[in-house]
């Protein structure tokens, strides 16, 4: 495994594996670990999911499984279960300002959204 991948430590697996669902429905799931572990890439890089390295499998296998466990409130559980686990006081807040602008936004003029203004003199 490549070094600048992300994979889950044998302990943060431990910790994560009694809170993910067990009920197997036809196929047996793919390797839990190695499908947390790229979501948690995508989203830590800001990658879209048909970019996250293959060492984590498709990433259609990546997303699907994102949205139904955040549809059925797995991550939810998730993170309470580790906040309640913390000994901070206080509040505790996760902030995202050092991330940039999405590659996307860049592309706002292109899509007529926002209207270009002309640097030319007596336009206005």
């Amino acid at each position: 495994m490549p070094e600048h991948d992300f994979w889950l430590s044998d302990a943060q697996f431990a910790r994560l594996q009694p809170l993910l669902p067990n009920k197997v429905r036809g196929v047996p799931r793919v390797d839990d670990r190695k499908v947390i572990s790229g979501i948690i890439r995508v989203i830590r890089y800001g990658l879209r999911w048909r970019d996250a390295p293959a060492c984590y499998g498709p990433h259609m296998k990546l997303y699907n499984r994102f949205a139904r466990w955040g549809r059925a409130g797995v991550f939810d559980r998730i993170f309470q279960a580790l906040a309640s686990e913390s000994t901070a006081t206080g509040t505790v807040m996760i902030d995202s300002t050092h991330r940039g602008a999405h590659r996307t936004a860049a592309s706002l003029l292109k899509g007529g959204l926002f209207h270009a203004r002309s640097d030319a003199p007596g336009v206005g």
